[in-house]
Formats: structure tokens, C-alpha cells, sequence
């Protein structure tokens, strides 16, 4: 990145606000389901806990709608914080995020404390990206670290408000990711390999318009697979599918197609007279989805072809399920596909809620490369755009 790291800017005995992304999973009983987030941005944690500095979190959690909500409190997170953390550091949990008690609880920090700010949506100033808002976050701090990949394609105030009063830098995890993504995605080794799947081409043309200039091959599974074989004049009984997009879809197939990617679609079904895991199924070919059947997997063959297609790849980036592979009925074409890319000796980077669920759902999260903390962020990064959360940090040049 031509942007500053936090190794690159002096933290030593600062008072250093990180944006981290801890918009975790919650239990009916307030209790956390899923960590990954937290975990992930220990590295920078610890990192300015050895520079001696008063560590600051600010996070999101769920949508309260500008409105203080003890529901979406920052307090479980606090309390799971400190089980990661050294004993010896003391976190310590603020009432609000801005204002006169805050800065007080700053001031009276030891250097190596933790301050966790209670949510940042609890003011309608974050997701309006008030500038005020963003200047009342940023008087709290010497410096400012992003370390919220998975919130970098929005333009709220602790996103790209901050920057603008004072030095900004990337911290380890929004570091990482994108690295990985720029070594799997512009600069991968080849033959190079893009799984889609997912509902919705409309979700995806921007990156499969994309991807089909840095792909060697795109393999395509999940419901938008339907729009594809409709726009070739094949039926789809009443499986999933997108009027408006076929002639989209045929654009798409003569851009692959003149760029030399090899574009694979689904040669059979799981079909089911209803979206209901209790429902008769059926395996058939893509030429005989029956009338009035839905289509919600790939099929063995297709799982066959794409484990071939997927050979070698020396690069493979996931996004987007096979099927609906949260009932069990519908599950087999993700989960096999997730036994292909694992055994494979590609380099493989994984993105999106759903796939990443489907992952840890397998048990199978550390046997890729790489599973990114950011579905909308990633997509984003996918289609080729530029995030919002990151270009607004110090650029080195300017440093």
C-alpha cells in the first residue's frame, strides 16, 4: 500500500484510538458466539502495548440506529478482550465513546491500559459521517489506527472522519488483508481460480466483470448459476433467476470469453419440489430441471468437474456458497467444495459472511490460507473498487 503502517508512525507513550471491527455474534444471553474479530486484531493490540501507549478501541456493534441500546453495549467484548490480553494490562470499559467523562477516563489511563469506547453507532453521527463527530473522536487521540477491514467500504465518521485531524496508518490486520488480497488477486501465481457462488448476479457482475481480466478461470455455482443457463435457452423450472440480467449475463460470457477466461458452469442439480430440507430430491442433469422444481445445489458431477477445474490452480479465491447449504439437504456441493480447494497445494484466500460460516461450520478454517474478517469490504476489493476506509489514511508521501 502507498499508505503509512503503524510501524511507520511513532506510538511510543501516544494515546493511539484503533478502529477495530468487533461487530461480533451475540447469544440471546449477550454472550459472544464467535471471536474471530477480536482475535484478529491482537497483533496491533499488542503491538502498541509494547510501545507503551494508551491503547483506545472504538468499534460498531449491530445497528442501534443512533440511539444508546444496552443490547449492542460494548461490554461483552470488553470482557472477552481481557481474557486475551497479558493479566498485568488492565481494560477498562467506557459509558460512551465521546465527551468530558471520556477524555477524563483517557487522562487518568496508565500507559499499556486499555480504554474499550461503548459503541460508536449509538451516536447518529457515525453513520452520517459528522464531521463534528469525527473531530470529537479524534480530540481523544494522538493518533489513529484503522484496523476495521470489515467496515473500510463505509464512509462513516471513525472510517474516513479521522484521518482528516490527525496522522493515520494501517494496523496489522487491515495490513494483511490486504496483501493477501493483492497477492491473490493482482499479482497471484498461476493458473489462478475464482469460485463464485451466492443468490444474486446482480450482487456480482461488477466482479465478475473484473475477474474475468485477472482469472484464468471462473467457476460459477449457487442460484446465480440459473440466470447464466436461462440466458443460454435453457430451462430452469422454478429455480432462483433474474429476468433483467440475461442479456447482462451474455455481455458477461463474451467479455470472459474474448479475455481468454475459462468460465464453468454447474452440468447438474439438486432439485427439490420445495425450499424445505424435509421435501423430495432429486439429482438431474442442467437440460432436465423439472417444471415445477427448485434447483438449491450443485450436483455430484458438477462437484467433480470443478474439483478437476480446480487441479491446477495454483491460486484460488472463494466467495459466495454453492447452494443453500444452511439446510443439510442442500449442503453437499458447498461442503465438497470445500474438501477440493482444502486439499489443494493452491494458495487460497477465502471472503464473504456466508463462506466464511460454511467454514467454520466444516471445521475447516485452517486449512486455507487465508479467510478474510470482511464479506462487504472484500466484495468491494473484488469488483476492483477503492475503499473508502482505507484511502483516506496518510499516505507516505506525505508523511
Amino acid at each position: 500500500m502507498d499508505k503509512l503502517f503503524i510501524k511507520e508512525l511513532d506510538v511510543h507513550k501516544k494515546k493511539v484510538m484503533i478502529r477495530t471491527d468487533y461487530n461480533v455474534p451475540l447469544d440471546e444471553e449477550g454472550k459472544i458466539t464467535d471471536d474471530t474479530r477480536i482475535r484478529a486484531t491482537l497483533p496491533t493490540i499488542d503491538f502498541l502495548l509494547d510501545e507503551k501507549a494508551k491503547v483506545i478501541i472504538a468499534s460498531h456493534l449491530g445497528r442501534p440506529d443512533g440511539k444508546v441500546n444496552p443490547k449492542y453495549s460494548l461490554k461483552p467484548v470488553a470482557r472477552r478482550l481481557q481474557r486475551f490480553l497479558d493479566e498485568k494490562v488492565r481494560v477498562i470499559m467506557a459509558d460512551d465513546c465521546i465527551g468530558p467523562k471520556v477524555k477524563k477516563q483517557i487522562e487518568e489511563m496508565n500507559y499499556g491500559d486499555v480504554l474499550v469506547l461503548e459503541n460508536l453507532r449509538f451516536h447518529s453521527g457515525e453513520e452520517k459521517n459528522d464531521p463534528a463527530f469525527a473531530g470529537e473522536l479524534a480530540s481523544l487521540c494522538d493518533v489513529f489506527i484503522q484496523d476495521a477491514f470489515g467496515n473500510c467500504h463505509r464512509k462513516h465518521a471513525s472510517m474516513v472522519g479521522i484521518d482528516s485531524f490527525i496522522p493515520s496508518a494501517a494496523g496489522f490486520l487491515l495490513k494483511k488483508e490486504i496483501d493477501y488480497f493483492e497477492k491473490s488477486v493482482n499479482q497471484p501465481m498461476r493458473p489462478v481460480v475464482a469460485l463464485l457462488g451466492g443468490a444474486k448476479v446482480s450482487d456480482k457482475i461488477k466482479i465478475i466483470e473484473n475477474l474475468s481480466k485477472k482469472m484464468d478461470k471462473i467457476l460459477i455455482g449457487g442460484a446465480m448459476a440459473f440466470t447464466f443457463l436461462k440466458a443460454q435457452g435453457f430451462g430452469i423450472g422454478k429455480s432462483l433467476v433474474e429476468d433483467s440480467m440475461l442479456d447482462v449475463v451474455k455481455d458477461l460470457m463474451d467479455i470472459s470469453r474474448k479475455n481468454g477466461t475459462k468460465l464453468y458452469l454447474p452440468v447438474d442439480f439438486v432439485v427439490a419440489e420445495k425450499f424445505d430440507g424435509r421435501a423430495e430430491t432429486k439429482v438431474v442433469p442442467y437440460q432436465e430441471i423439472p417444471e415445477r422444481w427448485i434447483a438449491l445445489d450443485i450436483g455430484p458431477a458438477t462437484t467433480k468437474l470443478f474439483y478437476e477445474a480446480l487441479q491446477d490452480a495454483k491460486t484460488i479465491v472463494w466467495n459466495g456458497p454453492m447452494g443453500a447449504f444452511e439446510i443439510d439437504a442442500f449442503s453437499r456441493g458447498t461442503y465438497a467444495m470445500i474438501d477440493a480447494v482444502t486439499s489443494s497445494h493452491a494458495s487460497t484466500i477465502v471472503g464473504g459472511g456466508d463462506t466464511d460460516m460454511a467454514f467454520h461450520k466444516a471445521g475447516k478454517t485452517h486449512e486455507v490460507s487465508f479467510i478474510s474478517t470482511g464479506g462487504g469490504a472484500f466484495l468491494k476489493l473484488l469488483e476492483g473498487s477503492e475503499l473508502p476506509g482505507v484511502a483516506s489514511l496518510s499516505s507516505k508521501k506525505k508523511a
